[in-house]
């Protein structure tokens, strides 16, 4: 099982979601970074449960442990390691999944694999892992932002059947936070909780969309065939637990259009051509044209839910289960930073590697 993501800019996590700590080792950051011990809590911060009512009400304070790898405030160039103790792990909570397949979890398929499996709370599986994977690119943030102007922000687009309209252009930061939702659009956000609250109360849960938006990019990240930096970013996004689909620029929406529509015309700009319009999502050819780096990604609903369902014990046995403890009954809201993680820490890779390949 491979734990590390990354070419340059690398990043392993170690750690379940009921055992003593999660944790992270960055391998490649440049030296003499400054880094903002503030700025990797405020990510932190944004991921964690307890934050709302619409979201686990698990209680992890997630204080960063900065254990290597910044020296006097700056990066020293060697691994950077950061822990997360789990405070508030309950593993006994989940003894009574022992035995059993919680339906569309990892359950059985990490059986089928190894023939072993954590049961408490999933294991690797869980999306506590995704902790260390936004403290990496909260350090990736500061490389980018630093060096190169680059800014991601993502934001919830859609919950269920509700869907904002907002561009890339019209979204903040503050608008965002603003709303446990993580939806900007004060026309939707208000609908949003008040289905992800309906359904949490029947027992069930809601999937839904989140974007995000790279602005800043240079031309020139990313490389033909199988290192297309759409690619590396699919991977990213798809690698994120409850994630099922991937679309940059148009996406799914670019079948419906004929050619004449959907190419973007070039015309001059001040540091090279620019584009009238972005139905190519900021990439052509597999590299970054100048433009912004515009993705979806779609989540699944949480598939851990309070009503009764039909599964199976391990030994064959029919059986159903109301799933019990502290779980998510909408991803969205927290899945937003973790989805920003995902494009830094593409972006971080892309970047430090074609300073390898041009050096004008």
């Amino acid at each position: 099982m491979t734990s590390s993501f990354g070419k340059l800019f690398r990043t392993t996590t170690f750690g379940e979601s009921h055992g003593p700590a999660v944790g992270v080792i960055v391998d490649g950051c440049p030296p003499r970074l400054p880094i903002d011990l503030a700025l990797i809590q405020r990510d932190i911060d944004r991921r964690r449960t307890g934050q709302s009512r619409l979201v686990s009400q698990r209680k992890e304070s997630d204080q960063v442990e900065l254990l290597s790898g910044v020296f006097e405030g700056q990066t020293t160039g060697t691994p950077i390691a950061m822990v997360f103790p789990n405070k508030d792990q309950r593993p006994k909570a989940y003894d009574h999944l022992k035995d059993l397949y919680r339906p569309s979890h990892a359950d059985y398929t990490y059986d089928a694999k190894y023939g072993f499996r954590d049961y408490r709370g999933g294991g690797r599986s869980s999306a506590r892992e995704t902790t260390s994977r936004v403290a990496s690119a909260a350090i990736a943030r500061q490389l980018l932002t630093q060096k190169a102007t680059i800014e991601v922000l993502g934001w919830v687009s859609q919950i269920h059947t509700i869907e904002s309209t907002m561009t890339a252009d019209e979204v903040t930061f503050d608008a965002v936070e603003a709303h446990p939702t993580r939806c900007p659009d004060p026309a939707v956000a208000p609908q949003m909780e008040a289905a992800v609250k309906q359904a949490s109360k029947d027992g069930d849960s809601l999937g839904g969309v989140v974007t995000v938006v790279a602005k800043g990019v240079p031309a020139g990240l990313g490389a033909p065939v199988f290192d297309r930096i759409e690619a590396d970013l699919a991977k990213a996004m798809l690698s994120l637990p409850a994630s099922k689909g991937f679309e940059v620029g148009s996406g799914f929406a670019g079948t419906k259009m004929k050619g004449s529509e959907h190419n973007d015309p070039f015309v001059p700009g001040e540091s090279g051509p620019q584009t009238t319009s972005n139905y190519s999502g900021g990439v052509q050819g597999g590299i970054s044209n100048g433009q912004d780096i515009v993705c979806r990604v779609a989540f699944k609903p949480t598939a851990t839910i309070a009503s009764a369902q039909q599964t199976v014990t391990t030994d064959g046995q029919t059986t159903s289960l109301a799933a019990k403890g502290r779980h998510d009954p909408c991803v969205l809201p927290r899945a937003v930073p973790v989805v920003e993680a995902m494009m830094l820490l593409v972006l971080a890779d892309h970047w430090l590697l074609q300073r390898t390949v041009n050096i004008d």
